[in-house]
């Protein structure tokens, strides 16, 4: 989100570049929110191209409906369930397939839905919000450990188990139902912190990432991509968190790579595993004017594959 309140797309044209996009080619956009990729890729497209989109906010699939093109779709799916959604839109096989993943600007900004800290509003933090358990819920039910667990993985936080203990006590007292309740209580647990960050920020983090299974996510879509992919077609993925990174990383990195096979097998060189992907280019970051411009661009990473 720009300083003046409107949605800006991270990496916009290096991504859309990235895909290599032919004119009549079938495309996947993985990750709608408001369309900035979706509709620079339509830009690119011939009269017989194809674009489907996936995202699971209610309120990117209404934004969606903005867009009039005829050779357009838009499936209110998580990206997760990729090849469903291809399936919903009637394709098998794609050019290319672009991932942004994490939590997108208008969420964040929207203080409805839960997802940060600075507005006191229900602690929701779905994507989705027509189905699932909130975050509200799940901290009314959660144990101990559990809680533990979620804020010392997904938030990377040293406090996680001093944050659990007094979650749990407190919700005997009065419900955890508020972003400024949650918030309260970390702020009160977490005594140090990194200059210019708030104490909640981790535990906010990883509640959402827990909340809406957003690496879990991302473990299952990257195989789907790979499948749905025609050869020569393009994989671009975009993350926002090392916990992301190093999932696309590695998935791309394991794919690059031919099998490795016990020592003396009698096989010949043509009947070795092949690799699926080529690395192309090295990991992307937005340039100083972009971050300059749009400081939420700061921790993003592209890395772009191609299916052999």
């Amino acid at each position: 989100m720009s300083p003046g309140g409107a949605h800006v797309t991270v990496l916009l044209e290096e991504a859309v570049d990235s895909l290599a996009i032919k004119n009549d080619g079938v495309y996947m956009d993985a990750t709608f929110g408001r369309g900035g990729h979706s509709r620079r890729i339509l830009s690119s497209l011939g009269e017989n191209g194809r674009l489907v989109a996936v995202d699971r906010d209610p309120q990117a699939i209404l934004a969606g409906e903005a867009i009039g093109d005829s050779r357009f779709r838009l499936v209110h799916r998580a990206f997760g369930e990729l090849s469903e959604a291809a399936a919903e839109a009637g394709i098998s096989a794609v050019d290319g397939i672009l991932f942004d993943v994490g939590v997108s600007s208008p969420q964040i900004d929207d203080g409805e839905r839960g997802f940060s800290f600075r507005h006191d509003a229900p602690l929701d933090m779905r994507m989705d919000t027509t189905q699932g358990e909130t975050a509200a819920e799940w901290l009314a039910r959660a144990e101990i450990r559990d809680i533990t667990e979620v804020i010392k993985n997904y938030g990377e936080e040293r406090f996680a188990f001093q944050i659990a203990k007094k979650v749990v006590a407190a919700r005997v007292e009065q419900p955890i139902v508020t972003t400024a309740q949650f918030a309260a209580l970390v702020r009160e647990t977490v005594r140090t912190r990194e200059p210019g960050q708030d104490p909640a920020t981790r535990s906010f983090q990883a509640l959402r990432i827990h909340i809406n299974q957003e690496l879990r996510q991302l473990e299952v879509a990257l195989p789907q991509a790979l499948d749905l992919l025609k050869p020569g077609g393009r994989l671009v993925v975009i993350s926002f968190h090392s916990l992301e990174d190093r999932i696309v990383k590695n998935f791309m990195r394991a794919q690059s790579t031919a099998d490795s096979l016990p020592k003396g097998l009698p096989l010949r060189a043509d009947q070795l595993p092949k690799p699926k992907l080529r690395l192309i280019g090295k990991a992307l970051r937005p340039s100083t004017d972009e971050v300059a411009a749009n400081p939420r661009a700061r921790s993003a990473v592209m890395r772009v594959a191609e299916k052999l």
